[in-house]
């Protein structure tokens, strides 16, 4: 089964399988000095499996689980571009993934 989302305007098609996570990475910009406070409270989310900060064009990296489309752009996005010193936000869905073991 294909599941359909909308991220950033466009529809963005998700393969899962029954019981299967959608995952996500969502690339962060950030105020400066802000980076490693909004990486620690972003963890803190439910849905967010790993917040890093980084350095390059991005300040913190997210990698999400979410439980369906909806839920990662209905419930995890909002919550994590309503963290304080957050100033822009690219989602890019994962399309294509090596299945986890075990």
């Amino acid at each position: 089964m294909c599941q359909c989302i909308w991220v950033s305007h466009r529809l963005i098609a998700v393969a899962s399988e029954r019981n299967a996570v959608v995952q996500a990475y969502i690339l962060i910009q950030t105020e400066v000095g802000k980076a490693a406070v909004a990486a620690a409270t972003i963890s803190e989310i439910d849905g967010v499996a790993s917040s890093e900060e980084v350095s390059g064009p991005y300040d913190v990296i997210v990698r999400v689980d979410a439980t369906d489309g909806t839920h990662l752009t209905e419930a995890v996005v909002p919550k994590i571009q309503q963290v304080e010193g957050i100033t822009r936000t690219l989602t890019c869905p994962v399309v294509t993934g090596t299945p986890r073991q075990g």
